[in-house]
């Protein structure tokens, strides 16, 4: 052959599909899916054939677990050893398979997800009713392929004396297809079984009144009986599990949840592990410790709860958010008729019932077989023994063994068989109870042969006897439900007062942005003095909440900070806050604005919101609740280079003053501004000339009418009447304040609204503080540019000017 014939010109697509084909093909049939009539992947077939094959069964002695695996896998599984071993110990392990089908001592692993120890250290034997899946297979009940050498032979599929499909479940992938069956109970699974034979046409609802749905060797309850039928009419469906917990009280009015079983493959240490992350990350603040109590005699997690913590509410968090309940998803794919179907509960039951019928017919037909060849010997020693005397004389008159056969064969018709029996008889059997033996046993073997014949020629008779194995094995092996089942899967609702025992604290913020929870005691301890703050800061907020309360706090980038009490740092009076940066991601030049307490979000409330380029907007209080807050969330929509200058909780203010930086002002009410959404830019409030930006917003309640007081750059402060300003719509330039002036004119730095008992506090470039009492002010009109209170030279130019409330 020349070196261009052994190469084959093939485009790319044909050969991968081609060999992903095949290999597809290898995965879906012999790997990863359980077959419909045994419930057993080929690994696990392999590995029970295997054990039975080498007499590792249940009534003789372990026997050491690397000597089984390196059977199968130089017989049967031609494949890695730990694959084989896993498999194995996965059949030994009471929390994955319902009915464990591989007895194992040692170290096969544990909930908590412990590997098992190596497979020279353990050893393994068949299970009790494992014997029951392969039980009658040396008399051909089923089908048997070589194996992957040609040198021994393999069963198909197991004779499989009870619906181990149902009984253990399965799960597994392959390519296109997955698979999760989930374990049932023994006794019901037979019950179903059962029912199905005598009505084939049993409906689902009919069935369902014995088999009532899944039962999880890890026990648990399982909620959603309508997921259940419809698994069983489709083969998918969707069902709840979730632990089995009990609420303890403890000493001093505390308790404690006690989870006895969890869900079906949840490892238990991860579990732990979650539920005290929780409390670690403070997203729980109800739970004081974790702890694992298990032992030989059972499951068991502590959950210590903190003093007048309702232990119902952490439940229902922890069911929510931690693998304390799962959702269980039915995808019951089989290998039915060489094919991978989806299978619903009367095909399952229907393929193993057709399975079942084949294999007692295949073992009535051998055990017919064998009844009838020694039938036929025993007829032919009884007639031997009734002509005792010319048999001897014939033999003895024979030349050898052959001789002597060929001679009865010729003398008194006897068949081939039947002549060997009677050379080879020994010469104690030619006594008289002999005979009497035979006799019985050609009754017992008439009685044999006419019972097989039944089997094999009426259907009720095959039925029956089905049903009387099934039924024995039912009796033996039968055992309680270990998963309760409930109607209606429960709605889980939390609220954040069950989750977060209540306290009262003190919280603040800063206008450079640090924020702090205080505990009462610290706040005491220091007599509400020396409060830790940077020269340069000011404080802006300062209240006494409940850890279950929530503050809203509000930068000049158009954004808000969701900030629940509880999650914020806890950090003593006389030291530093933590800064809000390192809560929420902000932008560096961000800065905090405005900060408000809620409770609640469901009183009739909105936010004002206004930006240095006039945009004004409400949006209702009750859209500031949101779910998730680990980052700033957007409530003003800004151009490029804007910054919002404002924030405000709207509750009795009917109308809305605003300044602009060049002395404008203007006053409108604030029904002219519609509430919209959080993520919208607003309506005009200012039309602003070339070059000037609003400063300040004053929100005017109609019962106390506040005074006016303007500070400028250059260190003038004013007071003025509001009557100065009528009250007309939004969007116009508004109405001057100050006297413009050539050189040097004053520029506003704020206007603020006060009622004369509060202080405003002036801060100059040189970092000087100013106090000035508005009491002491003298109102004036909007044209004069009040009166010098910094002197600009010396002490710096103004850039801000607050309000102090009285009570500082």
């Amino acid at each position: 052959m020349t070196q261009t014939e052994r190469f084959q010109d093939l485009p790319l697509e044909e050969v991968i599909g081609d060999r992903f084909g095949r290999y597809s093909k290898y995965i879906i049939q012999d790997r990863a899916l359980p077959d419909a009539r045994d419930g057993l992947k080929p690994v696990q077939r392999r590995i029970l054939y295997a054990m039975h094959h080498e007499g590792n069964t249940n009534d003789r002695a372990f026997r050491k677990s690397a000597k089984t695996v390196g059977n199968v896998i130089g017989n049967y599984h031609p494949h890695g050893d730990s694959s084989v071993y896993e498999a194995m110990v996965r059949l030994s392990q009471d929390w994955k398979i319902r009915h464990m089908l591989v007895e194992m001592h040692g170290n096969n692993g544990s909930m908590d997800g412990d590997s098992p120890a190596a497979m020279r250290y353990t050893e393994a034997r068949l299970s009790s009713i494992s014997g029951e899946l392969l039980r009658d297979i040396e008399k051909r009940t089923v089908e048997f392929i070589p194996n992957f050498d040609d040198v021994d032979v393999e069963p198909t599929v197991l004779p499989a004396r009870f619906p181990n499909l149902l009984v253990n479940g399965s799960t597994g992938i392959s390519a296109g297809y997955a698979t999760d069956i989930p374990p049932h109970a023994l006794h019901e699974a037979l019950d179903a079984v059962l029912m199905r034979i005598d009505k084939p046409d049993a409906s689902i609802d009919e069935l369902m009144t014995v088999i009532k749905g899944p039962d999880f060797p890890t026990g648990g309850i399982i909620q959603g009986v309508e997921g259940i039928k419809k698994a069983y009419e489709t083969g998918r469906g969707k069902i709840v599990v979730r632990s089995k917990a009990a609420v303890e009280p403890l000493k001093g009015g505390k308790e404690q949840i006690v989870i006895t079983e969890i869900p079906f493959e949840v490892n238990k240490a991860s579990l732990i592990k979650k539920i005290d992350d929780h409390r670690f990350d403070r997203k729980l603040d109800g739970i004081s410790e974790v702890r694992d109590e298990s032992d030989r005699t059972g499951l068991r997690i502590v959950i210590e709860l903190k003093k007048e913590v309702q232990a119902a509410g952490i439940l229902n968090y922890l069911y929510k958010n931690t693998d304390l309940q799962i959702s269980y998803n039915f995808n019951m794919v089989a290998i039915h008729h060489r094919r991978p179907t989806m299978m619903t509960l009367p095909t399952m039951l229907d393929a193993y019932i057709e399975h079942q019928k084949e294999v007692v017919t295949k073992r009535s037909e051998f055990d017919l077989q064998k009844a009838s060849d020694r039938m036929h010997i025993v007829e032919g020693l009884i007639k031997a023994l009734s002509i005792l005397d010319k048999v001897i004389k014939t033999i003895r008159a024979s030349k050898d063994k052959r001789d002597a056969k060929n001679n009865l064969i010729a003398k008194f018709e006897f068949s081939e068989a039947q002549a060997e029996a009677i050379v080879s008889l020994q010469l104690y059997r030619l006594t008289n109870t002999d005979i009497t033996e035979l006799e019985k046993e050609e009754e017992s073997l008439r009685k044999l042969i006419a019972e097989l014949t039944g089997i094999l020629t009426s259907a009720t008779k095959l039925k029956n006897v089905i049903k009387k194995e099934l039924q024995a094995i039912r009796k033996k092996f039968a055992e309680p439900r270990r998963s309760e089942i409930e109607e209606k899967i429960e709605e889980l609702t939390i609220t954040r007062e069950i989750m977060i025992p209540s306290e009262e604290v003190i919280v603040t913020v800063t206008k450079e942005g640090y924020v702090k929870r205080t505990s009462t005691r610290s706040h005491a301890a220091s007599n509400g003095k020396d409060f830790a703050m940077k020269d340069s800061d000011h404080l802006l907020f300062e209240g006494n909440l409940n850890t279950q309360h929530t503050v809203l706090i509000f930068t000049t980038g158009g954004n808000f900070v969701f900030q629940p009490v509880n999650e914020l740092p806890d950090i003593k009076w006389k030291d530093l806050g933590q800064h809000l940066s390192s809560i929420v991601t902000l932008d560096s030049n961000e800065a905090v604005l405005a900060v408000f307490p809620f409770e609640d979000f469901e009183q009739d409330a909105t936010i004002l919101t206004v930006s240095k380029f006039g945009q004004v907007k409400r949006s209702a209080l009750k859209d500031y609740q949101v779910q998730r807050y680990s980052r700033a969330i957007k409530t003003m929509n800004l151009k490029k280079g804007d910054d919002m200058i404002f924030a405000g909780l709207v509750t009795n203010e009917t109308e809305l003053f605003l300044a602009t930086k060049m002395a404008y002002g203007v006053r409108f009410p604030l029904e002219e501004v519609p509430v919209t959404g959080l993520r919208t830019a607003g309506v005009k409030g200012l039309n602003l000339k070339e070059g000037d930006e609003a400063v300040s917003v004053v929100m005017i309640d109609p019962k106390q009418q506040p005074d006016l007081v303007l500070a400028t750059q250059r260190g003038a402060a004013k007071k003025m009447k509001l009557s100065e300003f009528e009250s007309g719509s939004r969007a116009k330039r508004g109405v001057v304040m100050l006297r413009e002036l050539k050189s040097n004119p004053h520029r506003v730095v704020a206007v603020i609204g006060t009622t004369g008992k509060e202080e405003i506090l002036l801060e100059t470039t040189k970092g000087l503080r100013i106090a000035i009492a508005p009491g002491r002010l003298k109102a004036v009109d909007r044209y004069s540019n009040g009166s010098f209170i910094v002197d600009e030279a010396t002490d710096g130019a103004v850039t801000s000017a607050h309000l102090v409330p009285a009570t500082e």
